[in-house]
């Protein structure tokens, strides 16, 4: 058993370390895993030279080859001597010389640009412009070769000496001018001339030989931070040296603050306690901890409260301190009141003020307390929403797109904000919904620009459909086609991503074939203008797409007309990308009765001719206005798919079309499509055509059908050119053959008109 002494002696150890302070953690610097040092330069991100370390535009190299290592800007060379994370860094440049012998004849010299041109950097406006030499005319210009700042150094005259203290760089041996306030610097080039006797002339009463017995034979021009410090020393100088010039940085941006702020998956300023402002100087802005905060903005968590009490000569505290998050108390000694802020501000008070205080101090300590605690809940809750956005980004493949869009140079195509989104929609209410399907909702949204689109909400979707989303997303994007809504973007920041397409406002084929209360005539030749477009956006996705694209669920409703009635694919929940080496996909059953190809449904094999199928029961649904599935007549000519097929094996199929088509449908136009759909509807699918073969039939048949010529076998018809010119059809020629001349003129006037 242990004495009784080394029990009480261990027993004051555990007293005092209990009430020894804890030591706070220092703030991060870059992020977790990376080095922050080269030499003796501390490296804060979004600066680092590690792999993964730094953001883009902001690396930098560590050599270490010597001691100790130095810091340099990537891709530049210029060495680091100072970095400051508030937007500034010195670098070491080397200067422009320029060596002449005795008559002003050019020897030899060294000359270095700088170029910060595709960089986060540009040149301080803080720097001065030197030329030092005698006699010296010294400037620089931009990139486009506009001058921009310059002075000329005259030689002393004889009663100067060049070891005189006393000179300063005030033109005599040497010079500095300012960079005008309102110039963003980001390339310099300059310039040293050896100044001229005649150019001195004008100085009334001086004799200008008086002004060169001391001139040096190397002049130098070079851009140099305030810090420079010069001296005579520099007038017989005739090696290259490199003097400190301060650069600025900061995060390019083409908005402000808050326009940076809504892309959270770019925003630099990643800790929670941090302010965003604009940068003085250029371009862009910059991230700084709140007031009560210290460390890295840049970093997650990177800002962490100041303990304001033990740093007095910065927060005057004369009584009792009590650090708070963000912030501190400071108060009186119990029994004391006054300013406890000031020396001797404290004063003794009455025990009545004491009882009362003591009161008052508690309600306010609960208070802080709650509302300390209420604002840590807001943070944290502010933080774990935006770690989720930022995982339901990351999950949904958005760093991919990111990557690939990049890759792409695609600007058409855009990534949404939730925020974005839940404005436009006005928070997705019931009175923007456009239609509800059986992959998710959609919505009318319209955004600050004053730009009209439908936004779909998805509902669940497979783990396998996420990981590939990002791929699909770009393939559809690149789609451009006539007849193919164009999909604007998307919204990764949600569980399910959010679609967003261009307005259609016509609505669905679905609706203009089939609503009661709309229920026009519709002119055979506009069905089969329909069909056909249709049919080239299905054929250009299963041919001409990289990689092809099967639809998955083809129907009317899926097919959307604009205000002159064009054709438009739309809803790509169930589409499935084609590997050039596949003919078919093997996936669960999707898609909508009535439509539904037997033979998918049976092998669950998906194929470009399951779209084949589907396409035939929507001409079915143009030419009989009958939907796929109907409820009128006997139980077993419920599916229009199986009722035409009867209707034609019968020889009845003229009785189930409309009347409307019975009455314009010449007949070989009705044998043609009869056997187009026939064919379409095959339940083997290897006897199907292909969608390019339904699209060129149709365009084919819809020639055909359109009317013929009159009778006169003089035709009058403008031309070009104004004039009139007589078309003769002779007698021998057959009436079959002048229609289809004249057809195929009047096509091509329509699609001259159309703009095609």
């Amino acid at each position: 058993m242990a004495p009784p002494y080394l029990l009480l002696l261990l027993s004051l150890l555990i007293v005092l370390l209990f009430l020894l302070p804890a030591s706070q953690a220092s703030p991060p610097v870059s992020l977790q895993g990376c080095k922050n040092k080269c030499g003796n330069i501390t490296i804060p991100y979004p600066f680092g030279f590690e792999p993964g370390c730094f953001r883009e535009g902001f690396r930098l190299v560590c050599n270490e080859y010597y001691n100790p290592p130095r810091l340099f800007i990537y891709d530049a060379g210029y060495e680091i001597t100072d970095l400051d994370p508030d937007g500034e860094m010195q670098i070491l440049v080397t200067t422009t010389r320029a060596c002449y012998d005795s008559s002003g004849r050019y020897i030899s010299g060294t000359k270095t640009n700088i170029d910060l041109e595709s960089s986060p950097y540009r040149l301080s406006i803080s720097n001065y412009f030197f030329a030092i030499g005698c006699p010296n005319q010294g400037f620089f210009v931009d990139r486009a070769g506009n001058y921009v700042s310059g002075c000329v150094s005259a030689c002393p005259p004889t009663h100067y000496s060049l070891d005189d203290p006393d000179m300063s760089c005030t033109g005599v041996g040497c010079c500095a001018s300012p960079i005008p306030t309102s110039t963003w610097l980001s390339y310099y080039e300059p310039y040293a001339k050896w100044v001229q006797l005649q150019d001195f002339r004008s100085l009334r009463g001086t004799d200008p030989t008086i002004l060169f017995p001391n001139s040096t034979s190397c002049a130098y021009v070079f851009l140099a931070s305030k810090s420079f410090d010069y001296d005579n020393s520099y007038l017989s100088r005739t090696n290259d040296f490199k003097v400190p010039v301060t650069i600025q940085w900061s995060i390019r941006s083409e908005g402000n603050c808050d326009d940076a702020n809504r892309n959270q998956t770019d925003f630099a300023c990643r800790s929670a306690n941090h302010d965003c402002y604009h940068s003085k100087s250029l371009a862009g802005y910059l991230c700084s901890c709140a007031d009560g905060y210290e460390g890295n903005a840049y970093i997650p968590g990177g800002c962490q409260d100041i303990n304001e009490c033990e740093l007095k000569g910065h927060y005057p505290c004369f009584g009792d301190c009590a650090n708070t998050i963000g912030n501190y108390t400071c108060n009186c000694p119990r029994g004391f009141e006054g300013n406890p802020h000031t020396m001797d501000g404290c004063r003794k008070k009455d025990t009545f003020t004491l009882a009362l205080k003591i009161v008052t101090g508690a309600s306010v300590g609960v208070f802080i307390v709650a509302f300390a605690c209420f604002w840590l809940y807001l943070g944290k809750q502010k933080r774990r929403l935006i770690r989720t956005k930022q995982r339901f980004f990351e999950q949904n493949g958005g760093l991919l797109l990111q990557q690939q869009m990049s890759s792409f140079k695609t600007s058409s195509f855009k990534i949404y904000s939730k925020e974005d989104l839940e404005i436009a929609t006005n928070k997705f209410s019931e009175e923007r919904v456009l239609g509800r399907g059986g992959h998710g909702i959609v919505y009318k949204g319209i955004f600050e620009d004053g730009t009209i689109a439908a936004i779909k909400k998805s509902k669940i979707m497979e783990e396998l459909q996420t990981k590939e989303f990002a791929k699909e997303m770009l393939i559809l994007s690149q789609i451009n086609h006539k007849n193919v809504v164009k999909l604007l973007g998307c919204c990764l920041e949600v569980k399910v991503p959010m679609l967003v397409y261009e307005y259609i406002s016509n609505g669905t084929l679905y609706h203009y074939i089939h609503d009661t209360k709309l229920w026009l005539p519709i002119p055979l030749d506009e069905r089969l203008r329909i069909a056909a477009e249709s049919a080239d956006a299905f054929a250009y996705m299963h041919s001409s797409a990289s990689p092809p694209i099967i639809h998955g669920d083809v129907k009317s409703a899926n097919i959307l007309l604009d205000d002159n009635f064009v054709a438009k694919v739309s809803d790509f929940g169930a589409s499935k990308l084609v590997a050039n080496d596949e003919a078919e996909i093997a996936t669960l059953v999707q898609g909508t009765i009535g439509y539904l190809d037997p033979d998918y449904f049976s092998t669950c094999r998906l194929t470009d001719k399951s779209d084949v199928y589907s396409f035939a029961v929507i001409i079915l649904e143009l030419l009989t206005r009958k939907k796929a599935v109907y409820f009128e007549g006997p139980e077993d000519h419920r599916n229009l798919a199986s009722s035409f097929c009867i209707a034609k094996k019968d020889g009845k199929f003229l009785e189930i079309l409309d009347v409307q088509v019975r009455n314009e449908l010449k007949l070989e136009v009705l044998e043609e499509i009869g056997e187009l759909v026939m064919h379409c509807l095959s339940k083997n699918r290897e006897e199907r055509p292909t969608m390019r073969e339904v699209a060129d039939t149709l365009q084919k048949l819809r020639r055909f059908q359109m009317p013929s010529w009159p009778d006169d076998k003089y035709i009058e018809t403008e031309s070009l050119l104004d004039d009139s010119i007589d078309i003769y059809i002779g007698d021998s020629m057959s009436d079959s053959f002048a229609q289809h001349v004249m057809i195929d003129m009047k096509l091509e006037g329509d699609s001259f008109s159309s703009g095609f």
